[in-house]
């Protein structure tokens, strides 16, 4: 028998599942899967992962979730393991597939609340590898205000050709050089077997590390949890330690929301934008905020990332990989370095139960001056992601701006417009564009789509063709965190809403310019009106049923975080104190 006295489940959600006389017939379900007494009563908590065998980010999960289950034993918790589902990006890139993948964020939040609703759990650790999985996590921790703790999977270790890293961005982006006609087919070949050598995540600061990034900066994850590559067996401590840790929550009652604020999502930001991480960073905070009812947009993470020096040399933008950046202390030492800039809430309580101030009050590393610079020394003053905003993006835009140099980050020209990513990819391969052009991708937003895709194939097609500086590239969608070059996304409103992006046409002259934040087109109030007074609405779509029927339909808007529900302030209840 254990020493440690048993929590009270008097309020906790188990209770309805496992105490009195009336749950007699629950008890007996849980003694048929080998559980004793003694674990039946103890706090029942959930182990959430995203495994399955599409992709390396995803295969090393279901193995890292039994290092939390022995955590959580550990601890005097009895865990009940489950699994949801993931689209992996890699995988449904450049095709109708990666329709699936913004709208595999709310089904994975929907599931995992559904889950550990049904069951009375309650808490929760969840792990993730691929880049929605990540904050679909997160936001189920937010939503069910349980007590919650944050584990990712870990990234890919890095591929060797030719005595150089190289990561799937690589192989993107050869894709354009063969079709340029500068990479043979043997060469290719060889490419696409080295690039991706192990189990993990993309390992450049791609959405996976940049929310991974995240995790640690809001404080759901343990400090440098998310550092170490998948194939480490170092993860497993982080895991065991991630399962003690849901327990100390539970005892102290400390829940996602008081760890997820306004603040916290600040340090988040700051994260990203000194990390020079993925764009996508400006869709995923907001929904984040939203479970919590917090109004945290599109502009208001811009407002962050505008102030944020960008120190952190990853790529894309940059030269190194996930690995270098734990082997250089990982993010700890960069928000280290932010708090010595004052650009860091240090009040913020952590899964840890101990503050962000009193964390990094434990880290003697400083920055190595290669991979993490100091924030007095930084790479650019600004921060590697921008917003903008004009008459061609009312609502907002997003363009990640690290490793381009100021004269790169102003551009104009014609505008070359495409209904959709299939119609530019296909004007791409024929070299169908010109140097100075600003390509126009439309109808490939949250409704619009429907699901939002990313348009890497396209952009890696571009850069690959040796085009990437000498061409713009906007569009109502996404990008991936892969994305290099002058590429503008999230344009809002959407082209399906009647956004000025359904207006454009061929030869309008667009303006860009990530230095003051502008993005607009050469017509005039008058113009653009008489434009919308003839459009003939939405492009229709082949998706008149199903799931990503249902997700346009009552998907909201870009800046808000595309999410799907009303979100924690219309709340009537909350889960944990039902």
């Amino acid at each position: 028998m254990s020493t440690k006295p048993r929590i009270d489940k008097s309020r906790l959600p188990s209770r309805y599942v496992t105490e009195g006389p009336a749950r007699a017939p629950h008890r007996s379900y849980l003694y048929a899967m080998g559980l004793n007494e003694e674990e039946i009563h103890q706090p029942l908590v959930g182990v959430a992962t995203c495994w399955n065998e599409a992709a390396p980010c995803n295969i090393a999960l279901n193995r890292q979730a039994q290092a939390v289950k022995m955590g959580v034993k550990q601890a005097f918790g009895t865990p009940r393991e489950f699994t949801t589902i993931t689209v992996t990006d890699g995988i449904a890139m450049g095709h109708e597939g990666m329709r699936s993948s913004l709208a595999s964020r709310e089904a994975i939040a929907d599931t995992v609340e559904l889950t550990m609703r049904g069951h009375c759990y309650d808490a929760i650790v969840g792990l993730a590898g691929c880049d929605k999985s990540l904050p679909g996590m997160m936001m189920a921790m937010v939503r069910l205000n349980t007590p919650s703790v944050f584990i990712y999977g870990g990234s890919i270790l890095p591929g060797r050709l030719n005595g150089k890293d190289v990561t799937v961005q690589d192989v993107f982006e050869a894709v354009g050089q063969h079709q340029a006609g500068n990479m043979s087919d043997a060469e290719l070949e060889i490419l696409e077997r080295v690039a991706c050598p192990t189990s993990g995540a993309c390992g450049g600061q791609f959405t996976a590390n940049t929310m991974a990034c995240v995790s640690e900066a809001i404080g759901l994850a343990l400090m440098n949890s998310s550092g170490m590559p998948a194939p480490y067996e170092s993860r497993d401590q982080y895991g065991e330690a991630s399962g003690r840790a849901v327990m100390n929550l539970i005892e102290k009652n400390i829940r996602a929301r008081d760890v997820v604020t306004l603040k916290s999502l600040e340090n988040a930001a700051r994260v990203v934008a000194c990390t020079g991480g993925s764009t996508n960073a400006g869709l995923h905070l907001p929904a984040i905020a939203h479970e919590a009812g917090i109004d945290f947009f599109l502009d208001d993470v811009c407002e962050i990332f505008r102030d944020t020096p960008y120190f952190v040399n990853l790529k894309p933008g940059g030269d190194y990989v996930a690995k270098d950046l734990y082997e250089a202390g990982g993010v700890p030492v960069v928000m280290k370095e932010l708090r010595k800039a004052g650009l860091i809430h240090e009040d913020c309580i952590t899964a840890s139960g101990y503050s962000i101030g009193e964390e990094l009050d434990k880290i003697t590393r400083e920055a190595d001056g290669k991979v993490i610079h100091t924030v007095a020394n930084p790479i650019t003053k600004t921060g590697g992601v921008v917003g903008l905003k004009g008459n061609l993006a009312p609502t907002g835009a997003i363009v990640k701006v690290a490793g381009m140099t100021e004269e790169q980050q102003a551009f104009s020209g014609p505008a070359r417009v495409f209904e959709c990513e299939e119609d530019a990819f296909a004007a791409v391969q024929r070299r169908d564009y010109k140097e100075g052009d600003v390509i126009v991708i439309r109808n490939e937003g949250p409704a619009g789509g429907p699901g939002m895709r990313e348009m890497l194939a396209t952009t890696a097609a571009i850069s690959g063709q040796g085009m990437g500086k000498k061409v713009a590239l906007i569009t109502d969608g996404r990008f991936s965190g892969a994305t290099r070059g002058f590429c503008v996304g999230h344009v809002g409103p959407e082209a399906a809403h009647g956004g000025p992006i359904a207006l454009i046409k061929d030869g309008d002259v667009i303006t860009l310019n990530a230095i003051t934040g502008e993005i607009s087109v050469a017509l005039t109030d008058a113009e653009l009106e008489a434009r919308k007074a003839d459009w003939k609405g939405p492009r229709p779509t082949i998706y008149a049923s199903g799931a990503l029927w249902k997700y346009a339909q009552i998907v909201g808007e870009t800046y808000k975080g595309a999410v799907t529900h009303p979100g924690g302030k219309a709340e009537k209840h909350i889960y944990m104190d039902l």
